[in-house]
């Protein structure tokens, strides 16, 4: 190792150094020029150990630490407030569903009232309506009823004229052809059950009037499919009938319609039993002949329309009554309108 021996000289010059600065010092403390006096330090002495001081933190300086805290509420507020938010958006969806459901059910609990009641008012409608009818049935008199109901109506059907033998109390075929027979003079729909319209028309006493004024006649009204006997312009008897319906048939490979002329005839043949027509067209009961093959005869199908082919059907009873009791014969006269 080398060994360097310092210049006493060079030790002096920095010994004498520091009283020299010293007095500088005091020299501008004389002055009024020391530091801190309020004007900046030309001269910054040196320390003795010939280091610098560290300047102290400003005032002014931010602290990191703090700021971070500060970050860190502003986060956690933040975060808060987007929680709350959060909250109050998910309960006032909340709200808005179940008052949307409460609206729904109040909807549909009005509908389910409101078809109950509409379907109670229904039924008691129909409870109505079915009572209302039973009670209009049990006033309806019809084929196959039977008691003094039936016994006034056959009374009455007599009285006016219409044909039916006897009272018995049973609304049978008998009873059903009389009350076609009103039912036809009294314009109304001919179904043989004594409703209201039809029991209005028994109560006024509806009747048929005669076109004939004097004498014995056979009167055939096409329109209404009735036919009557008239003694002196007065109508006796009333008879369900069913004359030609219209349309065309064939019989012995030609044909015909099935139409009754109408006009002013008389009887002028007879046969008193059951006769097959020569045309080949079924038998005829009792007939009475006034035009050509034409005839009034008996039958055991009359229904309330036209249905024969020509001829001029009444019951077999009614045929009967003709001949034995109030007679038709020969010349006769037989009218048809």
């Amino acid at each position: 190792m080398r060994t360097v021996l310092l210049s006493p000289r060079r030790r002096t010059t920095s010994s004498r150094g520091v009283p020299v600065a010293l007095v500088a010092v005091l020299a501008m403390l004389a002055a009024g020029c020391a530091p801190g006096s309020g004007d900046p330090d030309p001269v910054s002495a040196p320390s003795v150990s010939g280091d610098t001081t560290a300047p102290e933190p400003s005032a002014t300086t931010p602290d990191p630490d703090a700021e971070r805290e500060a970050a860190q509420e502003e986060a956690e507020r933040e975060a808060a407030e987007k929680k709350a938010a959060k909250k109050k958006a998910a309960a006032e969806k909340k709200a808005e569903r179940e008052a949307a459901e409460k609206k729904a059910a109040a909807k549909e609990a009005a509908e389910k009232k409101a078809e109950q009641e509409a379907a109670e008012k229904e039924a008691e409608e129909k409870e109505a309506a079915e009572k209302k009818a039973a009670e209009e049935r049990a006033k309806l008199l019809a084929y196959g009823d039977t008691g003094e109901r039936v016994v006034a109506l056959q009374t009455r059907l007599q009285e006016l004229g219409y044909f039916l033998q006897e009272a018995d109390g049973s609304f049978g075929p008998a009873t059903q052809q009389a009350v076609w027979a009103l039912q036809k003079a009294a314009g109304l729909y001919r179904d043989g059950v004594i409703g209201p319209k039809t029991q209005a028309a028994l109560d006024s006493g509806v009747r048929p009037s005669a076109h004939s004024s004097s004498g014995k006649a056979v009167e055939i009204d096409i329109d209404r499919q009735l036919l009557m006997t008239v003694e002196n312009g007065k109508v006796t008897r009333i008879f369900n009938a069913s004359s030609g319906n219209g349309e065309t048939f064939e019989a012995r490979g030609r044909s015909y319609t099935a139409s009754t002329p109408r006009g002013s005839y008389a009887v002028y043949m007879e046969r008193d039993k059951l006769h097959e027509s020569t045309l080949e067209l079924g038998a005829m009961w009792r007939p009475k002949y006034f035009n050509g093959g034409y005839a009034v005869h008996g039958s055991p199908s009359i229904p309330p329309v036209p249905a024969s082919h020509g001829c001029v059907r009444v019951s077999n009873s009614a045929m009967n009554w003709l001949w034995d009791t109030w007679g038709m014969p020969h010349g006769t006269p037989v009218i048809v309108y």
